[in-house]
């Protein structure tokens, strides 16, 4: 059954031979046209940015900035985020993600110090930055790192 199909007719075309002489169909130019770089034989394989041999828009603009090899990426929560937790809760991904505060899957987790938080939480996070963790003991609450 298998060995009999085969595609409709009309789906598959005759490959294009070019470059074989004036009676292919194809004139003498096998329709790369006359002159200049396409019309080479390894043509055609100038990268996307070039520009004809202008300065490329890359090395007439200035280098800027800098780009870690390991860049971390946060997910980021104030203290005045976490609002809907009661006082004595345990802040954790998973709370976060059931009151729609992080995405499952959007990886790491720092809590920043905008804000106030509720009175004595735990919150188990990835990262936290200083005044946030100033702010969350002053609170009586206090934090634990995840690994």
């Amino acid at each position: 059954m298998l060995d009999s199909l085969s595609p409709r007719p009309g789906a598959r075309h005759r490959t294009k031979r070019v470059g074989r002489g004036p009676g292919s169909g194809h004139r003498k130019t096998a329709g790369r046209g006359i002159k200049g770089q396409g019309k080479r034989s390894p043509g055609r394989e100038t990268p996307f940015h070039f520009e004809g041999g202008q300065m490329p828009l890359v090395r007439r603009l200035p280098k800027r900035g800098f780009r870690s090899l390991d860049p971390t990426e946060f997910q980021v929560i104030n203290l005045a985020g976490l609002a809907p937790f009661d006082a004595g809760a345990t802040v954790d991904l998973d709370a976060l993600v059931a009151h729609g505060l992080a995405r499952a899957r959007g990886g790491r987790v720092k809590l920043l110090g905008e804000g106030e938080p509720p009175r004595n939480l735990t919150v188990r996070l990835h990262a936290a930055s200083a005044g946030a963790l100033r702010k969350l003991e002053a609170a009586g609450g206090h934090w634990e790192p995840l690994a």
